[in-house]
């Protein structure tokens, strides 16, 4: 091993043990090439077995984009087009508070139909059932389409029913066509399947109160399959990375053509300055050597994960993570860094100035959304925090619609928004979902 991924190895080891998470597994290619593939911890803490670049774990989030290539690969079929209004390939759907003729495929692929996160229902087994829900769902949209950007899994799943549509084969069925074709055969969106295989991890989640990790039972997704219900290993999505790096081809065979492929990292929605979220992939552009990072996250109970890829570069990175709430993003940037020869920690926990004699009125209240993501931001003794999780944090302002959390080394920021009361915000961005103001501070 180099100096510098002993570096990064000892980097992912202090994380493990500050995060305290059991097991991670990381893998890079660059220029179709393994530079480093290594596990990291246990895969079962009780027995003792270690993670391995084999080791299947769940890729939560990072799935979606897996939806978005096949989306795209029925684009270049000429069967839709991103910019398609949804009723013209799903004509009986409605949805509560959206106007049906201006939500457009690119904003389910986007996140940004206007549809707060919804109350989530994995128990939906069909997407016909989930349609209907969604017809009948009593909620209030925050803006028109692509005025807003919040992760809505519920409006995302409607590409499975696209897809479902155009294949005449259930979406899960269809997509394992998608994994074969990448030789991704440790990978499945089957429980019964990874079940059997003798790589597979335990899901766990850390109990700080008692100092021990938790077993978590595999989540049966129903629909929501489309958003999170690949399981694979970090050798596997270097497979997958392949595709996006090789213009669409793997293995000689062009699975998308490139145009379409790309079109999934233009950027749709700034989040963050000089951030974007795209088609299921988020992406910022001139970084470091003036590359493009374009990556995803995801998280499960149990699942913590990151993949993406650097374009200019040829370099693919997959990052897995067997414990709720690992930094795993942060461990893929690393990677990323060390890969492409900068300072092991560059971008990752950004420099902020504190603004001071400003009012911080208007971002006081109770924040949350069905889907269950809440947040309490109130004052103390002339200073900001917020309530989340059961955990008290002490605040900053950054900006004059952004917070950020004082004690802890994080790029990850609160960011509020204000429609007609420049003194009250309505809403803030929570990591990916805009909760909604619904209490006053009481």
């Amino acid at each position: 091993m180099t100096n510098k991924w002993q570096e990064f190895s000892d980097f992912v080891e202090n994380l493990m043990n500050e995060h305290h998470i059991a097991g991670v597994a990381v893998a890079v290619s660059k220029d179709h090439t393994i530079q480093f593939m290594e596990g990291f911890g246990y895969r079962n803490r009780a027995k003792k077995l270690p993670v391995t670049p084999d080791t299947v774990m769940g890729i939560a989030s990072v799935s979606k984009s897996f939806t978005a290539v096949q989306i795209m690969r029925l684009a270049a079929q000429g069967i839709l087009d991103v910019e398609d209004l949804v009723i013209k390939h799903l004509p009986e759907l409605k949805i509560a508070d959206l106007d049906m003729n201006k939500v457009k495929i690119k904003h389910l692929l986007s996140h940004t139909t206007g549809l707060p996160p919804a109350e989530r229902h994995q128990d939906h087994p069909t997407f016909d059932i989930h349609m209907d829900y969604l017809k009948h769902y009593d909620t209030h949209k925050m803006g028109e389409p692509g005025e807003y950007f919040s992760y809505a899994n519920d409006t995302f799943l409607l590409l499975g029913a696209i897809i479902e549509k155009y294949t005449g084969c259930k979406y899960a069925r269809h997509m394992t066509r998608l994994l074969d074709e990448l030789e991704m055969y440790n990978s499945s969106y089957y429980i019964e399947e990874i079940e059997k295989l003798e790589e597979i991890t335990e899901n766990y989640i850390y109990n700080k109160a008692k100092d021990q990790w938790v077993a978590q039972p595999w989540p049966h997704l129903g629909v929501f399959e489309v958003g999170g219900g690949v399981r694979s290993s970090v050798k596997d999505l270097l497979h997958y990375g392949e595709m996006y790096v090789s213009d669409g081809k793997y293995a000689g065979k062009q699975l998308i053509p490139q145009g379409h492929l790309q079109r999934m990292w233009q950027p749709m929605y700034e989040t963050a300055p000089g951030q974007y979220y795209c088609f299921a992939l988020k992406s910022r552009p001139n970084y470091g050597k003036g590359v493009t990072l374009v990556e995803h996250s995801g998280g499960q109970p149990g699942v913590a994960s990151n993949f993406g890829f650097v374009p200019e570069e040829n370099l693919v990175v997959a990052v897995l993570t067997n414990t709720s709430g690992s930094p795993a993003n942060l461990i893929w940037q690393a990677a990323v860094n060390t890969a492409l020869g900068l300072p092991i920690e560059q971008g990752l926990y950004p420099k902020y100035e504190t603004l001071t004699d400003l009012s911080l009125e208007p971002f006081v209240g109770y924040y949350n959304c069905d889907e269950g993501g809440n947040i309490l931001i109130y004052l103390e003794d002339g200073q900001l925090k917020a309530l989340s999780n059961g955990e008290v944090l002490t605040l900053k302002m950054i900006a004059t619609d952004t917070l950020v959390i004082n004690e802890r080394k994080s790029r990850n920021s609160l960011r509020f928004f204000f429609k007609d009361d420049p003194n009250k915000a309505w809403a803030v961005m929570a990591g990916s979902r805009m909760l909604q103001r619904t209490i006053e501070e009481q």
